[in-house]
């Protein structure tokens, strides 16, 4: 018994030594970890505290960013082409919907977008989303209806155009987050575009929203820009080049009207045109300025240039005569015709009757260098500079490259590509007295107060030929519109008229030029003694008649016309009888085609 005691006795004493020691073991280890960890939190607190108070924003609180207020596009005379409207966007906060699948599918219904998508998003998303962008009224005002959690209505900016299709292609448009991406919204976007608005949303660790800032940041807004377009001009060069394009059937038209003597542009038509508040409905291929982009073959207008070359040379006047082969004329292994036979004409002539066979005689004369340059001084071969984007330097070959044909066909405006811009301009320094002007679209940019931010129209005019030249072509020009000249449909009975027809055949895919396919154009200005507007009208293939006295002429007419009295332009004719019974006689002509 004894024996069997003392064992009793040993046991608890070698067992109570070993729980002291896995105690002490346990002990060291916990004080080792506690001091790792009271180590790290003063680390953290001391040396991190920013970085942790900036990850604890960044889980409660989330910033949405929408569009912030773009500057407004205003014409010449300060009406509002383009404006940002208030609106609003949807967005979600996806954590916060217990049944994400109806949810989308309600929307969806709405919204009319696809419904499987949203579904999509709202599942995969554990943050704040957008729905969609700039919804309407009618859309916001259901969906409130239905009380869903989790949705939230952002105030946005929302580009809007109140003269709809109204100079489109000049103004352009934007996309959903409010960037320029065509026309004038495109070339000034660094002006016009905004800092975005921010909100900031405070969210608890479900999700819920429970505070938010009440504004936005509008500390800034975008500049405004001013067009030098005339709301009221541009208007008329549509009009008139809608029913051209109609009446003729022609497959697209482009309308100019510049001030000569500043290269502003007053109106820059296109048809067919677009609606930029729903641009998407739109092939892309309308949203393409024409008269900037597209070069063409311009025809006969390009004489003019010819003309211009050959009198500054002094080795041509207007009355030097140059035989005409009577309608047919072979250069090289290839023939030259004119639409009439003629005998002897002077340059004069050769511009009013608008002879090919001509205007290759007198390329001959002056030669292909001097012909080159005279056209690369006029602009052609090279961007005009114009504040508009995707501008086309047209093609003009080095002269070198010219073969006795290519010389010929230039003088007679085939051969050579330009664009509306580049034409106008062209015609513009001839009414200019010879300065060839910058041609622009925009006339300045101000603040959002309206204080001038800076002037886009100071620039330094080019002298292309002399003013005496100059004065030469502009009589040269206005015989095209007498009596027997090829654009006696553009008269005017109280201006005189300088113009020049141009009916030039297309090229064939195939090879050659096509038998059917015209640009007929007419471009000109009045009145001569003091021009105050430059007009160009193009249309491509027309199919009821072609030559540009035809087609073109008569637009170009009610353009200028119209222009001249919008603008109060006094009378020059009031006692030519001549001029008035030839405008008087076209007016009878339209009449009885009606």
């Amino acid at each position: 018994m004894t024996t069997l005691k003392k064992k009793k006795m040993f046991i608890p004493k070698k067992e109570d030594k070993n729980l002291g020691t896995r105690q002490l073991v346990v002990g060291v280890c916990f004080s080792v970890l506690f001091a790792i960890i009271a180590g790290r939190a003063a680390y953290l607190q001391i040396f991190k505290n920013q970085w942790l108070a900036q990850k604890a924003r960044e889980q409660y609180n989330k910033t949405m960013v929408s569009c912030g207020k773009r500057g407004t596009i205003y014409d010449a005379k300060n009406q509002e082409l383009a404006v940002s409207l208030a609106g609003h966007s949807l967005g979600a906060f996806p954590t916060r919907m217990s049944d994400k699948k109806d949810v989308a599918h309600k929307l969806a219904k709405i919204l009319r977008i696809n419904a499987g998508a949203l579904h999509k998003k709202l599942k995969d998303a554990t943050a704040f989303i957008w729905v969609k962008r700039k919804i309407t009224p009618k859309e916001m005002a259901e969906i409130k209806k239905l009380g869903i959690q989790g949705i939230e209505f952002v105030a946005e900016h929302d580009r809007f155009y109140p003269n709809r299709g109204l100079a489109a292609h000049v103004i352009g448009f934007t996309d959903t987050d409010g960037k320029g991406i065509e026309g004038v919204e495109f070339q000034y976007d660094k002006d016009l575009y905004s800092a975005p608005d921010k909100l900031m949303v405070v969210r608890d660790a479900r999700g819920r929203r429970f505070n938010a800032a009440d504004g936005y940041n509008q500390a800034t807004q975008g500049n405004n820009v001013v067009l030098t377009i005339d709301r009221q001009i541009q208007y008329l060069a549509e009009k008139t080049l809608n029913e051209a394009a109609s009446e003729f059937e022609a497959r697209y038209g482009t309308a100019l009207v510049m001030d000569p003597k500043t290269g502003a542009i007053l109106a820059m038509a296109q048809y067919p045109g677009f609606n930029p508040n729903s641009f998407t409905k739109y092939n892309k291929d309308l949203w393409r300025n024409r008269a900037i982009t597209d070069p063409y073959e311009p025809g006969s207008t390009l004489k003019v240039v010819l003309a211009a070359a050959a009198l500054e040379s002094q080795m041509i006047t207007p009355n030097t005569s140059f035989y005409c082969e009577n309608g047919s004329y072979r250069v090289g292994g290839n023939r030259v015709n004119d639409t009439h036979p003629y005998e002897w004409l002077t340059v004069q002539q050769i511009i009013k009757y608008s002879s090919n066979i001509g205007a290759v005689k007198i390329s001959e004369i002056i030669g292909k260098t001097m012909l080159y340059e005279s056209l690369v001084n006029f602009g052609f071969g090279r961007l005009s500079g114009i504040d508009c984007p995707g501008e086309s330097s047209g093609i003009l070959s080095n002269c070198k490259r010219w073969r006795p044909i290519d010389t010929g066909a230039i003088s007679f405006g085939q051969g050579v590509s330009v664009t509306a811009v580049q034409l106008l301009t062209a015609i513009s320094a001839i009414a200019n007295g010879g300065e060839l002007m910058k041609p622009h679209i925009v006339k300045a940019v101000t603040a959002p107060d309206g204080t001038l931010v800076r002037n886009c129209e100071i620039q330094n005019p080019k002298r292309v030929i002399s003013r005496e030249t100059a004065e030469k072509v502009k009589s040269m020009m206005a015989t095209v519109v007498d009596d027997g000249g090829t654009g006696m449909n553009a008269a005017l009975s109280k201006y005189t008229v300088c113009g020049k027809t141009g009916t030039a055949q297309k090229i064939d895919p195939k090879g050659g030029y096509s038998a059917d396919k015209y640009n007929s154009s007419f471009v000109g200005f009045a009145p001569k003694a003091d021009p105050r507007v430059a007009v160009l009208v193009i249309l491509d293939e027309p199919k009821k008649a072609h030559y540009g006295g035809t087609v073109a002429a008569p637009a170009f007419r009610k353009i200028t016309h119209e222009t001249l009295n919008y603008l109060n332009v006094e009378p020059e004719n009031d006692n030519n009888e001549e001029t008035i019974l030839l405008a008087q006689r076209f007016e009878t002509k339209r009449e009885e085609k009606r």
